[in-house]
């Protein structure tokens, strides 16, 4: 979604957003569309932006393989400016061409938040290394006296 802010800038009424769109593919795997709701609001040439983000995301664990689903509502709160003196300053969304592409920024704070490993329970025990058993339902029947075989040599020193 496009936004024109020109009359918001200039003071005008606030925004009131409640819209849902699809990601691209490619960009979040296993993202349903995204349900976006909140106020786009002026104050003194500045526009507050106030959202917030619902989607589910299904995903595979990185423990034990299981397809899970969860449901995520994401803040998405920015102050938007149509300039700023000090270059540097990455507190602040430019928009000097007086439009928001707001598909795009929501994408990018979505990125941000999400987790680097999606597991499908913060316990999960994941799979045993040996047979490959899901842990998660119940324990295997593989020895769990393993030794790293390139510290076998020192098992010996021990016994």
């Amino acid at each position: 979604m496009i936004l024109d802010l020109k009359l918001l800038f200039a003071g005008g009424e606030p925004i009131k957003i409640d819209y849902t769109f699809t990601p691209e593919s490619g960009i979040i795997d296993g993202c349903s569309p995204v349900k976006v709701t909140g106020i786009l609001k002026s104050i003194s040439s500045v526009i507050y932006m106030e959202l917030n983000a619902s989607f589910i995301l299904t995903k595979e664990c990185d423990r034990c393989l299981t397809i899970f689903e969860r449901k995520y509502d994401i803040p998405v709160k920015h102050i938007v400016v149509n300039s700023v003196n000090n270059e540097d300053n990455d507190e602040f969304i430019v928009v000097e061409d007086m439009t928001l592409d707001l598909d795009e920024l929501i994408m990018s704070d979505i990125q941000l938040t999400l987790p680097m490993k999606h597991l499908c329970k913060e316990d999960c025990r994941g799979l045993c290394s040996t047979c490959g058993k899901n842990l998660n339902t119940g324990d295997c029947n593989c020895t769990t006296s393993r030794v790293d075989p390139r510290l076998e040599a020192l098992r010996s020193l021990i016994e």
